[in-house]
């Protein structure tokens, strides 16, 4: 599956919305570049919203994803995981 393929999937799936493995899988999904190129302000919402759920793993990857980022960059990417959890 795609990133763009699970994001997909994802907002049509009340019950997997809340899920911190499913939104910790999109970061990873996003992190690695492997069904589509790495976009590590993605892999940083998705963390953030996955460490916010609780998964421990998700708040390290994040801390690691930002460290790769520039801090704009990572305004952006909190400010679309806030936005995320205002829609949903």
């Amino acid at each position: 599956m795609s990133a763009r393929q699970a994001e997909r999937h994802e907002l049509c799936d009340a019950e997997l919305e809340s899920s911190h493995d499913y939104l910790f899988e999109l970061g990873l999904l996003h992190s690695t570049g492997r069904s589509a190129p790495a976009d590590f302000l993605a892999a940083h919402k998705w963390f953030n919203l996955s460490a916010q759920r609780g998964n421990k793993m998700a708040a390290r990857l994040r801390s690691e994803v930002a460290a790769e980022m520039s801090a704009c960059d990572v305004a952006s990417a909190q400010r679309a995981a806030r936005e995320w959890t205002m829609k949903h």
